[in-house]
C-alpha cells in the first residue's frame, strides 16, 4: 500500500483523549489563554454593541416625529428634560407614567418643515392628513376635529433638537471609541494568543526532536526520513493553526451566536422568531458541507503526500535520473500525481463554490423575511426603524460565526490526525535504554570481548550467530568478509546503536549496557566508510560538540591527521562553509576530517570502516600515514574492504555468514589457504599468480 494513504488518513473530527493530551501543553500558559478568553469576551460585547448604538441613536434621536413628547409647567426634576420656550419637555423614553404632564405634544413634518401639534397619534392610527385652510395648517385624524400644526423656524428646530444633537454626537464619540478600543484589544489579544501558541508548539517540537534523537537506528531503519520531517515540521504547525484559531476563538464565536440571538429576542421575540426559520436550513446544509469537505479533504491531502513523495524521490535520485536518460519518464509520474492533485483541488474548491453562495443566499433568504415581516410591523408602527435595521445588522452577523465554525471543524479535524501521529511517536519508547545506575569510567583501557553475541535486525534473522572473540588494549584487528558477513553490524554493536538479542559485549570487563551512553560513545571514535558533513563550517565539522576546543588545539589535529593542508587551501580556511553533505569536498577530504573528528575527544577505542575505498592514490597514502598515526596506542577495529589493510594488523577476524571462520595473522590465514586466501585471491589475483610463478621458477632452480 502506498505510505501517502497511510500518512494523511484523518481520524476522528474530535477525539477527547488527544484533546485532553493537547491542553497539558496548554495548561503552563493558562494565564495567558484567560486573558485572551476574557478579551475576547469584551470585544464580542463590543462587536454586538455596535448595531445597539445605532438603534439608538435612530430611534432615539434621528426619527423623533410623530412620538409623543410630554410638556411641564415645572421642571420635573428627577427626568431627563430639554427646555423649549420656557417650558419643560421630556420625551416618551424618559417618561415615567407616576409623573403627571400638563400638555402632549408631538413632532411632525410636512413639506420639509417641522411643525408642532398639541395633541398625541396613537401608534396604531394611519388614517390622518394634513389640511390647509388660509394661511393655517391642521392635522385630521380620523374623523376627529382638526388639530392646528405650529410652525418651527429653522432657530426654532435647532433650539428643540439641541439634546437630539448632543446626544448624537456623544453616541458618534461612544462608537468611535469602543471601534478604536476593539482594535486595541484585538491587536493585544492576537499577538497573546499567538506568541502563546508559537511557544506551546516550540515546546511539542522540541519534545518531539529529542525523543527522536534519543531512538536507537532501529527505529530510523523502519521509519522514513521524509515522514519524520513531516512530524516535526507540517503536523506541529496544523497544531499551532488549532491552537491560535480554534482553542480559544471558537468562544469568540459562540459567544457571538448566543449574544445575537438573545439581543434579538429582547429587541422583539416575533421579529427574532421570523429570523431564525432559516436556522435549521443552514445547519443541514452546514452538515451536508462537513461531510463533503471531509472527503475532499482528505484526498487532496494524499495526492499532496503524492507529490511531496514523487519530489523527494527525483531529487534526491537525480544523478540516476540524469545517467539513465529517465527524464521524460520522471516528468510524465509526476504530471501524473500532479493531475490528480490538481483534481482534488478542483474538487475542494467546488465544494466551496457552492457552500459559500448557498450561506450567502440563506443570509440574504433571512434579511428578506426580515423586511418583508418587519417592513410590515414598521409601518404599521408596531415597531421603529431602529429596531429593524439592528435586525438587518444582527443578522448579517450571525452568518459569520457559522463560516467560522464550518472552517474551525477542517482545522480541528486536521489536528486531531496531525495530534494522532505526532503522540504516536512520542508513545514510542527508544529501544537502546540508559542504565540506572551506570558505571563511571573516564578512560577506556581499550578490551574489546564478544561473548557469544547473537543479533538480528529483525526477529530472529539472524546477522550475527554466537559471535566470540577478544581484543586486548592496544591491539589492532581487523574485520574481514564477503558483503551482507555482518561486518558493520559489530561497529553498530560496539557503539550500542543496536542492542543484542543473546550474549555479552564487554569493553574492560563491564558489559556495555552497564555503560551510559554518553560515557560509552565518547571513548569510541568512529571513522565510517560514508563521511557525513553537517551545514556549517570546516571547524564545525571538526569539533561537533566540543565547543571549548581553541583554535590551535583544532590546527594540531587536523595536522596531526594530514587534513591541514587542504585547509589552508581553502578561500576561508577553517572558516570555510560546508555545503549540504559536504558537496564541496572530494570524498578524500571529507575521510580526513572524518580522522580529525575521531580524534577531538582523543578515544581509547578507534574503529575504521574502510576509509580507503574509492580514493585516489595521493589521497590514500595520506589517509594510510593518517591511520598509521591514529592508531598508535588506541584498540583499533578496521572493518577491511581492501585487504592491503589488514596486513599490519595484530590479528585477522573473518566472517562469513554471520559466524567466525578464521582468525589470524595475515601470513597465517594465507598459509591455510581458506576463505581469507580465496578473498585475497579475488582481489589481487594477478599480482598473486606472478608470485606463484616466480616461486614456482625459483624452486625449479
Amino acid at each position: 500500500m502506498d505510505n501517502s494513504f497511510q500518512e494523511e488518513v484523518l481520524g476522528k473530527s474530535y477525539d477527547s483523549k488527544l484533546m485532553a493530551r493537547l491542553l497539558k501543553y496548554a495548561k503552563p500558559y493558562w494565564v495567558a489563554l484567560t486573558i485572551c478568553i476574557l478579551l475576547l469576551i469584551v470585544i464580542s460585547v463590543i462587536d454586538l454593541a455596535q448595531p445597539y448604538i445605532i438603534k439608538i441613536a435612530i430611534d432615539d434621536y434621528i426619527n423623533v416625529y410623530e412620538k409623543p413628547i410630554y410638556v411641564f409647567e415645572e421642571a420635573p426634576e428627577e427626568l431627563n428634560y430639554f427646555v423649549f420656550q420656557d417650558k419643560y419637555y421630556v420625551k416618551a423614553n424618559d417618561y415615567q407614567k407616576s409623573y403627571s404632564y400638563d400638555d402632549i405634544v408631538q413632532l411632525v413634518e410636512y413639506n420639509n418643515r417641522d411643525y408642532l401639534v398639541n395633541t398625541d397619534i396613537p401608534q396604531q392610527v394611519t388614517d390622518y392628513q394634513f389640511i390647509r385652510r388660509a394661511d393655517a395648517l391642521f392635522l385630521q385624524i380620523a374623523d376627529e376635529e382638526l388639530v392646528p400644526l405650529q410652525l418651527l423656524s429653522s432657530n426654532e428646530v435647532k433650539e428643540f433638537r439641541r439634546q437630539d444633537v448632543a446626544s448624537l454626537f456623544k453616541l458618534s464619540l461612544l462608537y468611535l471609541v469602543i471601534i478604536i478600543l476593539a482594535f486595541l484589544l484585538n491587536y493585544i489579544q492576537v499577538y497573546i494568543l499567538n506568541h502563546t501558541s508559537n511557544k506551546i508548539i516550540y515546546n511539542i517540537r522540541q519534545q518531539l526532536f529529542s525523543h527522536l534523537q534519543n531512538m536507537s537506528l532501529s527505529f530510523f531503519d523502519k521509519n522514513p526520513v521524509g515522514r519524520l520531517v513531516t512530524r516535526v515540521t507540517n503536523d506541529t504547525e496544523t497544531l499551532l493553526e488549532m491552537y491560535t484559531s480554534v482553542l480559544v476563538n471558537l468562544f469568540k464565536d459562540l459567544f457571538l451566536l448566543l449574544g445575537i440571538i438573545i439581543i434579538m429576542l429582547r429587541m422583539n421575540i416575533r421579529l427574532a422568531a421570523i429570523s431564525f426559520v432559516v436556522i435549521p436550513i443552514i445547519l443541514i446544509s452546514a452538515t451536508i458541507f462537513r461531510i463533503k469537505i471531509r472527503d475532499a479533504y482528505r484526498d487532496v491531502r494524499v495526492k499532496l503526500a503524492k507529490i511531496n513523495s514523487s519530489l523527494n524521490e527525483n531529487f534526491t535520485g537525480m544523478k540516476t535520473i540524469h545517467i539513465f536518460n529517465r527524464e521524460e519518464q520522471q516528468f510524465k509520474s509526476f504530471d501524473s500525481n500532479n493531475q490528480e492533485l490538481l483534481a482534488a483541488n478542483k474538487r475542494e474548491i467546488f465544494i466551496y463554490s457552492i457552500f459559500r453562495p448557498s450561506m450567502e443566499i440563506l443570509r440574504s433568504l433571512g434579511i428578506a423575511i426580515i423586511i418583508w415581516y418587519g417592513g410590515g410591523q414598521l409601518l404599521r408602527q408596531n415597531i421603529e426603524f431602529g429596531v429593524l435595521f439592528a435586525f438587518i445588522s444582527y443578522i448579517k452577523r450571525f452568518f459569520q460565526p457559522i463560516n467560522d465554525l464550518t472552517e474551525k471543524y477542517n482545522i480541528l479535524q486536521s489536528a486531531m490526525a496531525s495530534s494522532e501521529r505526532i503522540f504516536a511517536l512520542l508513545d514510542k519508547k527508544p529501544l537502546i535504554e540508559e542504565p540506572i545506575n551506570p558505571v563511571k569510567a573516564r578512560e577506556f583501557k581499550g578490551e574489546i570481548e564478544f561473548k557469544g553475541v547473537w543479533f538480528a535486525y529483525n526477529k530472529e534473522d539472524w546477522v550475527l550467530r554466537d559471535i566470540s572473540f577478544k581484543i586486548n588494549p592496544g591491539e589492532s584487528v581487523a574485520i574481514v568478509g564477503a558483503t551482507g558477513a555482518g561486518k558493520s553490524s559489530i561497529i553498530n554493536l560496539i557503539s550500542r546503536l543496536y542492542d543484542i538479542q543473546r550474549g555479552e559485549i564487554l569493553i574492560d570487563g563491564i558489559n556495555i549496557k552497564n555503560y551510559s551512553l554518553a560515557e560509552l560513545r565518547k571513548n569510541i571514535g568512529v571513522v565510517l566508510q560514508d563521511v557525513f558533513m553537517f551545514t556549517g563550517t570546516v571547524r564545525d565539522n571538526i569539533v561537533l560538540n566540543k565547543k571549548q576546543l581553541s583554535d590551535d588545539d583544532i590546527i594540531e589535529i587536523s595536522k596531526y591527521v594530514n587534513a591541514h593542508t587542504f585547509i589552508e587551501k581553502l578561500p576561508e580556511g577553517y572558516n570555510q562553509p560546508i555545503m549540504e553533505r559536504g558537496a564541496n569536498l572530494s570524498t578524500g577530504q571529507r575521510q580526513l576530517l572524518a580522522f580529525a573528528r575521531a580524534l577531538v575527544y582523543n578515544p581509547s577505542v578507534l574503529i575504521l570502516d574502510e576509509a580507503t575505498s574509492n580514493i585516489d592514490t595521493e589521497t590514500e597514502a595520506l589517509i594510510q600515514d593518517a591511520i598509521a598515526k591514529i592508531i598508535r596506542g588506541r584498540t583499533t577495529i578496521a572493518i577491511a574492504h581492501r585487504l592491503s589493510t589488514t596486513q599490519n594488523c595484530n590479528k585477522i577476524i573473518v566472517l562469513h555468514k554471520g559466524k567466525i571462520r578464521e582468525v589470524g595473522s595475515h601470513q597465517e590465514l594465507l598459509q591455510r589457504e581458506g576463505i581469507y586466501f580465496n578473498l585475497y585471491q579475488l582481489q589481487y589475483k594477478e599480482s598473486f599468480n606472478n608470485t606463484q610463478q616466480h616461486k614456482h621458477k625459483m624452486s625449479s632452480l
